[in-house]
């Protein structure tokens, strides 16, 4: 079964506050970005072993702290299934915010619940998402959520934004999950963020914030520097994608973007 795991931008993020059990109670609305995935093949294996091969295995971490090889070992451990050989072709860059890793892990539930024809529903398949990551269950339902908890506590949430152009752009260095909480400071927002989406798009960037960018940008100026590139573009609105590096834009048209070679740009009209 070969699977397009696409991944996702953050609209808002806010960071209300630190919990007991050491995460952060967070705010968000997550929007799938179905034009940037990567290609992840898995295939049942006679015995009940795991084969995990392609690109991204050395870059991204070992393999059996790969999110989708974590998954793997929980499907089998939970349903006694058969073993799986996955085949990661990897296009969501690393260490960006996009969710490219919790999408893989997604993949690979929905795909074995269907190659064993397990017959497990959404909420279950969900559930199982959260025991591996906190964005993971957002890739079972693929529309744009409103997410609090960790993220992993969501309600569908209206936002178009067909016919939008969105420029999703990563420079080379990332920002670590440590850096970007380390930083940031709690705070209960006075405007809800489910409220504040339905205005118009032109007023997001004065009203819709993410609270990693006050310190992030400010240690990492190349990720400033192009948010400000895309602003200057004629995005509507910009910001960055979850803890970061990735910045998006949303643009009514096809912009001109003048970027640095190193920088990985994404282009998509969005549908």
């Amino acid at each position: 079964m070969i699977i397009n795991a696409h991944c996702k931008i953050n609209i808002g993020l806010r960071v209300v506050r630190r919990r007991e059990d050491g995460y952060h109670e967070l705010q968000t609305i997550m929007y799938p970005v179905r034009g940037l995935y990567d290609v992840v093949t898995i295939e049942p294996l006679e015995g009940c072993s795991i084969e995990f091969e392609g690109l991204g295995i050395v870059v991204d971490c070992p393999a059996e702290k790969n999110l989708a090889v974590r998954t793997a070992r929980l499907m089998q451990q939970r349903y006694s299934t058969r073993g799986v050989r996955i085949t990661l072709d990897k296009r969501v860059p690393f260490g960006a915010g996009l969710g490219g890793g919790s999408s893989d892990a997604t993949a690979v539930i929905c795909a074995m619940n269907d190659i064993f024809e397990l017959g497990l529903d959404r909420p279950t398949l969900a559930a199982l998402a959260a025991e591996i990551g906190s964005d993971t269950p957002f890739f079972v339902y693929d529309t744009p959520q409103y997410c609090t908890g960790r993220g992993e506590i969501m309600e569908p949430v209206q936002v178009d934004l067909r016919g939008k152009w969105l420029v999703v752009a990563k420079p080379e260095e990332g920002v670590s999950t440590a850096e970007a909480y380390g930083g940031v400071r709690p705070a209960v927002p006075e405007s809800d963020l489910c409220e504040l989406i339905k205005m118009p798009l032109d007023k997001w960037q004065e009203s819709i914030v993410n609270d990693f960018e006050a310190h992030i940008l400010v240690s990492h100026p190349r990720i400033a520097e192009i948010k400000e590139s895309l602003l200057d573009a004629g995005a509507v609105y910009a910001a960055m994608s979850g803890s970061g590096s990735a910045v998006f834009g949303i643009f009514d048209k096809r912009p001109e973007l003048q970027l640095d070679a190193s920088t990985f740009v994404h282009y998509e009209l969005l549908k």
